[in-house]
């Protein structure tokens, strides 16, 4: 098995790593669901109150509560996969979280961290424009240190791979696919950034989208 994760922060491009790996036939696991899945149990809103149940999931089984819950869903998409049992795990932040992999995976864990500067990333979540907040930057300030203060810092520094994405959205693309050994040979034509502002630009991360969704 070939586990392969990404962290980095809002607007970085990991949602757009997701696009790759699924054009490629590489199931993709987002850790987001696990919560999603355990707000409509519990008959709540999961937009409404996505960080509320992540923080209690926490709480009632352990800070890596969510690790521990994607890791069935993570062996089921490998058996599933026709890329030889490899696998996309989208949406970690806390080094406890990356603990947990580790010791279920070992070296078959990959974690990836994607880079790009604040400048940047607030360009894409504005041109994303999904809700005022992606386009105030004091917003998008606040949400990076709550990021940081959950361990996305440390677990960044701790990756096993960086991928900058300061390049063109073709170049990022290509960086990916090489990371996840996957062949530009019958891949998909790669769009014009304009073409993939909405995907690329927003790497899948609404608030609800990732670990926590904070």
């Amino acid at each position: 098995m070939n586990v392969i994760g990404t962290v980095g922060l809002p607007g970085s491009g990991k949602g757009e790593a997701a696009n790759v790996a699924e054009a490629a036939g590489i199931p993709v696991v987002v850790m987001g669901d696990v919560i999603r899945a355990e707000c409509r149990r519990r008959d709540l809103d999961p937009a409404e109150h996505h960080g509320r149940i992540a923080q209690a999931l926490r709480e009632e089984e352990g800070d890596d509560a969510i690790a521990a819950r994607t890791l069935p869903r993570i062996r089921e998409a490998a058996t599933e996969s026709d890329r030889d049992e490899t696998v996309l795990v989208d949406g970690l932040r806390s080094t406890v979280e990356l603990d947990r992999f580790r010791e279920a995976f070992g070296d078959d864990f990959t974690l990836v961290a994607i880079r790009a500067p604040f400048e940047l990333r607030a360009e894409r979540l504005g041109e994303r424009g999904r809700d005022d907040s992606d386009s105030d930057l004091e917003a998008l300030r606040e949400r990076d240190e709550r990021e940081i203060d959950l361990g996305l810092g440390e677990t960044l520094e701790r990756a096993d791979v960086e991928i900058d994405n300061t390049d063109s959205l073709a170049a990022f693309r290509g960086r990916v696919r090489q990371v996840l050994g996957v062949d530009d040979e019958g891949a998909e034509p790669d769009r014009s950034d304009d073409e993939a502002a909405e995907t690329s630009a927003a790497d899948a991360e609404a608030p609800e989208a990732g670990g926590d969704g904070a």
